[in-house]
């Protein structure tokens, strides 16, 4: 599933950019992420001009633009005119060129502004569409923040992930989607989850029906969105399932090119999974800062294999020297032979 475009207006929303020129217009579309700085195009350069994007200008730019003859300047701003870009966009408390307002009027293209530098506006616009625009892809599970770890906990329909997370929810955890997650990808090492809009902040319990979690418990027991750090798999029991039992296994799941560590915990009466699903975030998280127990657990058997090898050495010397002893006893006094 990928958002295909993005209004201008959405983008001044969201990136507190200014309106110089054109509020009527802000109904385009941004279809890219990226953003074009058209310094060769004030040059006169328009072999390849990727009109499709937002132009910024900042100080280079503007700076460039006083020196040319006004003639040839909205020559050339009539040029970036075409149909099909979205906006232009001024950083740095800078005033547009006269002759860009001109040249907008014909295609009615929107002129922002920002007070923010070039590379500030620059960054802020890029994650914001990146976001926005980014492939997604809608997963069956329950994704909460529990310790500031993004929790995406999965498994067949009535497992109880929907239960789970409300025990989280009461020992002080937030929800960020219930039944649907969104996920999609902001960089190679990064995947972030969020709720639909029609289901955000609420759970679904069988037998209950559909609460408002923030509601109930307070705009601290719900977030947005969060990054996907783990993932938990809940399986029904069986005594046949080779589980992990040290924790040595690293398995991953891969969504979209991230792979994100997975553990698989089995549902049987007695267990506290929201206990069980809190000690693994934990547990996670101690690995990332460094600290590895499966290691620690090898280390320590390690040490305890080798201590009982040398007191078993020891003790087979011991034993050969008392039977050399005994034989020389015997060869010196035969009658203790017997």
């Amino acid at each position: 599933m990928t958002n295909h475009s993005v209004s201008v207006a959405e983008l001044v929303k969201n990136t507190n950019l200014n309106v110089y020129y054109g509020k009527e217009y802000l109904d385009r579309l941004i279809t890219t992420s990226d953003i074009s700085r058209p310094g060769l195009e004030l040059t006169g350069y328009f072999n390849y001009y990727p009109a499709n994007r937002i132009q910024l200008l900042g100080i280079t730019e503007t700076s460039y633009a006083k020196g040319m003859a006004n003639g040839q300047l909205f020559h050339v701003m009539e040029h970036m005119c075409q149909p099909e870009t979205p906006a232009f966009v001024i950083s740095t408390k800078l005033r547009p060129p006269k002759e860009l307002i001109r040249a907008v009027k014909t295609e009615k293209i929107p002129v922002l502004g920002s007070e923010l530098t070039t590379s500030r506006i620059l960054s802020n616009m890029t994650n914001y569409l990146e976001g926005k625009l980014a492939e997604r892809k809608s997963i069956h599970g329950v994704l909460v923040d529990i310790y500031g770890l993004g929790v995406l906990i999965t498994g067949d329909s009535g497992i109880g992930k929907s239960e789970t997370a409300l025990e989280l929810i009461k020992r002080g955890h937030r929800l960020i989607a219930d039944d649907r997650v969104e996920v999609y990808q902001q960089d190679e090492h990064t995947l972030i989850g969020q709720a639909p809009q029609i289901l955000r902040n609420l759970l679904e319990i069988r037998g209950i029906g559909i609460i408002d979690v923030m509601n109930l418990f307070g705009a601290g027991a719900v977030r947005g969105k969060t990054k996907v750090d783990l993932i938990i798999h809940l399986v029904n029991w069986s005594k046949d399932a080779p589980y992990d039992r040290l924790g040595n296994g690293n398995v991953y799941k891969k969504i979209f090119d991230v792979k994100v560590d997975q553990n698989t915990i089995p549902v049987k009466t007695g267990r506290n999974l929201a206990v069980l699903i809190e000690s693994a975030a934990m547990n996670y998280r101690t690995r990332k800062m460094g600290y590895d127990v499966t290691a620690t657990f090898n280390n320590n058997l390690q040490k305890l294999i080798q201590a009982n090898s040398k007191d078993a050495s020891y003790n087979t010397s011991k034993q050969k020297q008392i039977l050399r002893n005994n034989k020389k006893a015997i060869q010196k006094n035969p009658h203790l032979k017997g």
